[in-house]
């Protein structure tokens, strides 16, 4: 059965889970986190041609006019978060972290089973390259439910972009997740999304353009099955963001990403 999508749960604090078949070098890539180099069973990679706008040193009066309420944006050069960066290293995660209890949630479009683990078990035993023949519904992710303060000390150190919409207040929802991995067509109100280490595909419907998805199913199966069928006016938006890009989605924008490395990643929406 296919679906026309339904809300994600909301942001908040994101840790994804899930795995790939690939060749991989253990504690190789930048920050120590693993660059898999993917192989011919599911190969995955950068789209053909970006099409969702890169602009540098936007200024805020152009992005109200242009992008907040309209389309989506790739901004570069707003902020530096170097130190950040640096913090967000597996070593110095672990080292941080590694004993914090965090919960996984399952990776379809309806969120049901949790299970808790501590951080350093997530990263060690179970963040691989993602199944190509996995459900959504047997893939975990660390969405919510956690506490906050465990985790100040590492976010006073990220640098937001700096534009807001009246009216709207910050959220962070912090992820890491292997090659392969994403999570499938959802939509939300606004927010801002930054990759630390990695490489993100982004796919982006505005709201009145319902993609077709399975629920149950992950992105990288809509990738192989659904997406070389769609016809050029049907494709959505889509783009590779890199380290220290931010993507803008507006609100309700439909939107489903896939890592094409392990990635670390930081979003910050406007509720």
């Amino acid at each position: 059965m296919f679906m026309a999508a339904a809300r994600w749960p909301g942001p908040l604090f994101v840790f994804v889970l899930w795995t790939m078949v690939t060749v991989v070098l253990p504690g190789s890539g930048e920050g120590g986190w693993q660059q898999s180099r993917l192989g011919t069973v599911a190969a995955v990679t950068e789209e053909e041609r970006c099409t969702v706008e890169r602009r540098a040193h936007l200024t805020y009066s152009e992005f109200m006019q242009h992008y907040a309420f309209l389309k989506p944006v790739i901004l570069q050069g707003l902020t530096d978060n170097s130190r950040f960066r640096a913090l967000c290293s597996r070593e110095s995660l672990l080292a941080s972290f590694g004993d914090n209890v965090v919960r996984l949630s399952t990776a379809n479009t309806y969120s049901y089973q949790k299970v808790d683990l501590p951080f350093q078990e997530y990263v060690e035993q179970l963040l691989h390259p993602q199944d190509p023949t996995s459900l959504g519904n047997d893939t975990l992710y660390f969405f919510g439910d956690n506490n906050f303060t465990e985790w100040a000390p590492l976010f006073q150190h990220y640098s937001p972009p700096p534009f807001r919409l009246l009216g709207t207040s910050l959220a962070y929802s912090f992820g890491i997740a292997g090659a392969g991995s994403g999570v499938p067509f959802h939509w939300h109100g606004p927010g801002f999304s930054e990759v630390i280490y990695g490489r993100k595909r982004w796919f982006l419907y505005p709201p009145e353009k319902t993609p077709e998805f399975h629920p149950n199913k992950t992105t990288l199966a809509w990738l192989q099955e659904i997406y070389p069928s769609l016809a050029p006016s049907a494709r959505p938006l889509e783009c590779t963001i890199r380290a220290g890009e931010v993507l803008y989605f507006p609100d309700r924008w439909w939107h489903a990403t896939l890592n094409l490395d392990t990635s670390v990643f930081i979003s910050t929406f406007l509720g």
